[in-house]
């Protein structure tokens, strides 16, 4: 997994809302809702506002991860294993799964594999504050999906519809597309309107 160069200049379409056709993670069809006049939104990216049922919209985050050394507001990988971060909900204290970096993108679909010891021993107890001590945040989550599984996979689809995953286990083809994206954005918004990227991830 490597850090995605988040000053990069990319030119995007723009539109309405963030209703682009673009299916996002299977893990948050319950915890999403659309935004409206979206900047800069990518004809492959699926972008959404994390939010319950109830239309609760204000988190804490907790992670399992470390703090980037240069870019000190993004959450990645510790030395043992990928980071595992999730929302909570301020009155329920629900917890919504964000991101498994065991779990989701191409590269631990397909490539990196982990033991039993990295998947389990991750304790997400850490909560995250941004520099002014702000702990509660509304999140939007971006994902890209640049693969095309279609035509790299659909030879080893079963009839089934299933497809063997690197770790042995086999997974819905469909659900494989949805989940195995290539890059993963995470932004958190303060109380004061400030905006803070803490995930910014290139998976494949």
């Amino acid at each position: 997994m490597g850090l995605l160069n988040i000053f990069k200049k990319v030119n995007k379409p723009e539109g309405n809302s963030t209703n682009n056709g673009v299916l996002g993670p299977t893990y948050l069809d319950s915890f999403t809702g659309h935004i409206q006049n979206p900047k800069d939104l990518h004809s492959h990216e699926w972008r959404r506002q994390i939010k319950t049922t109830s239309g609760q919209t204000k988190f804490k985050i907790k992670y399992y991860g470390q703090l980037h050394n240069d870019y000190n507001n993004l959450i990645v990988e510790t030395d043992l294993a990928p980071s595992l971060v999730f929302a909570v909900d301020i009155i329920t204290r629900h917890e919504i799964l964000l991101f498994d970096g065991c779990k989701h993108g191409y590269n631990s679909m397909f490539c990196d594999t982990f033991t039993e010891e990295q998947i389990e021993n991750r304790l997400a107890e850490t909560y995250y504050k941004d520099q002014s001590g702000n702990d509660i945040f509304e999140i939007t989550i971006s994902t890209y999906n640049g693969i095309d599984y279609d035509d790299e996979f659909s030879d080893e689809v079963d009839d089934n519809g299933l497809i063997e995953l690197v770790n042995g286990t086999k997974t819905e083809f469909e659900i494989v597309k949805r989940n195995g994206f290539d890059t993963l954005q995470i932004w958190l918004t303060n109380d004061n309107g400030e905006t803070i990227n803490i995930i910014s991830e290139e998976l494949a």
